[in-house]
């Protein structure tokens, strides 16, 4: 895996990333990336032989990436880094191509575990990931009349994240109460601005009074 393209607009996830990589690729080549415009550019420049992509871009969606370097570098192995662990952002990224899907709450140690069999020929796959291929499959024949809606409610995690910014923790103490990195907490935080359209903390709070989270427990 000597060419790599990494794909991720936050700068302390992407060098949290890179350091995965590197550990277990330690000489590779690794093309950083902050927007989907600057990695399609880089995919029509040069050759990669491994690509991690996030999935939401604050100018479009990894997928996007994830069929170019199919249909321009059908070698290369695509893998999704996300947070998002939904069907309605998983199933586009597999029909677009991507060899693999890891979700950045697992440990360190998985993530590593799962780069170092991409080598191997083996679909990185985050367990909760794999279970919902399988069920996919298994349920192919069953009506999906609601395969297509898309869910613009804050799921629980987004909820528990928003509510603890409303209230003033950093994003260190918000990782340490809810057992993530500080870098996944980030990434919940970015998904959730965009989401609610917001750009500060004092928007949030605003957002979160409204949706009623206060009153949670």
């Amino acid at each position: 895996m000597n060419q790599i393209l990494l794909l991720e607009d936050l700068p302390e996830i992407r060098a949290w990333l890179k350091s995965l990589v590197l550990q277990v690729f330690p000489a590779a080549d690794i093309t950083e990336c902050s927007r989907v415009h600057d990695a399609l550019d880089q995919v029509a420049r040069q050759k990669f032989s491994l690509a991690l992509l996030d999935l939401g871009l604050p100018d479009g969606s990894g997928v996007d990436v994830v069929a170019a370097l199919r249909d321009k570098q059908p070698d290369v192995q695509s893998v999704i880094v996300t947070i998002h662990d939904d069907d309605e952002h998983l199933f586009p990224a597999l029909q677009a191509g991507a060899f693999g899907y890891l979700l950045k709450e697992q440990p360190r140690e998985l993530l590593i575990e799962h780069l170092q069999r991409i080598s191997q020929g083996e679909p990185p796959l985050s367990p909760s990931i794999a279970r919902k291929v399988i069920a996919h499959f298994a349920s192919q024949r069953r009506p999906q009349a609601s395969a297509q809606l898309i869910e613009v409610s804050l799921t629980d995690r987004e909820s528990e994240v928003l509510l603890r910014v409303a209230k003033g923790f950093t994003l260190p103490e918000i990782g340490v109460q809810l057992g993530l990195s500080r870098h996944t907490i980030a990434d919940y935080v970015k998904q959730i601005y965009r989401k609610l359209n917001v750009s500060s903390r004092a928007e949030a709070a605003l957002e979160a009074q409204r949706l009623g989270l206060f009153g949670r427990n």
